[in-house]
């Protein structure tokens, strides 16, 4: 893995905990300026994930790569979905139980892996794509941060507790980069897996949190996502 990879892979981990400090610390941004990064970032990461990472994944394997891009999907759906019992992007404003608040860390965790996994398959399939998948990672990881703090705090953990917890995730995307260098397999297929895991957090997790919310920034903010992502593609094709 590159020195770039890794740096990224460092400063991606931060984000977290930065997200996690707009709770912990008294957050200075509004829940709708929360819901404006999320539409953003769904937009910005499905055109990663669709124009850049899948295409790249197909070139590499051929047909083999759908069955990795399938996999990582699922992967998400069954640790998000199915073994966390309470998972939604965003401020967490209910009571949850401590159990739930563990879980749905663990369940994050798993993802966060695929995160480092995405870094450093981008960057072993160039700089600009890497560049790319990192700044959708980024920019995915301020409101999963947000997400697991408010979680803690529900369950009644304390402030440290909280940034504890966005730490570990940050820590598990640092580790999934790493072993995507000392393990062959997620090494070969780490980019259509994590193109999956991309596909499902931007289409199935954030695009859901604010189709349902009528506000005219939301639309405008998704397509400014997809807007963002073609001029830094056009603009790293002639870096």
């Amino acid at each position: 893995m590159t020195l770039a990879a890794l740096l990224a892979a460092i400063v991606a981990a931060l984000a977290n905990v930065v997200g996690a400090a707009f709770v912990t610390g008294r957050r200075v941004w509004s829940a709708r300026d929360l819901d404006i990064m999320i539409a953003f970032s769904g937009g910005f990461m499905i055109s990663v994930a669709v124009v850049d990472m899948i295409p790249d994944a197909v070139v590499a394997h051929g047909a083999a790569a759908g069955w990795m891009v399938l996999a990582g999907y699922l992967a998400v759906h069954l640790t998000q979905h199915n073994l966390v019992p309470h998972f939604h992007f965003g401020e967490e404003t209910h009571h949850v139980t401590r159990a739930v608040g563990i879980s749905a860390l663990i369940g994050l965790m798993l993802h966060m892996l695929m995160d480092g996994v995405a870094i450093a398959s981008g960057f072993g399939a160039g700089a600009s794509v890497g560049t790319l998948v990192v700044a959708a990672i980024i920019l995915h990881k301020l409101p999963e941060g947000s997400t697991v703090s408010s979680l803690f705090l529900a369950a009644g953990f304390n402030r440290g507790n909280a940034l504890g917890a966005a730490s570990l995730l940050g820590l598990a995307t640092v580790v999934g980069a790493l072993l995507t260098v000392t393990f062959a397999p997620l090494a070969e297929y780490g980019l259509a897996l994590s193109g999956g895991v991309t596909v499902y957090v931007a289409a199935s997790n954030l695009v859901p949190e604010i189709q349902h919310k009528h506000d005219w920034r939301f639309p405008v903010a998704f397509f400014g996502g997809c807007v963002a992502f073609g001029a830094g593609h056009a603009i790293l094709a002639f870096v």
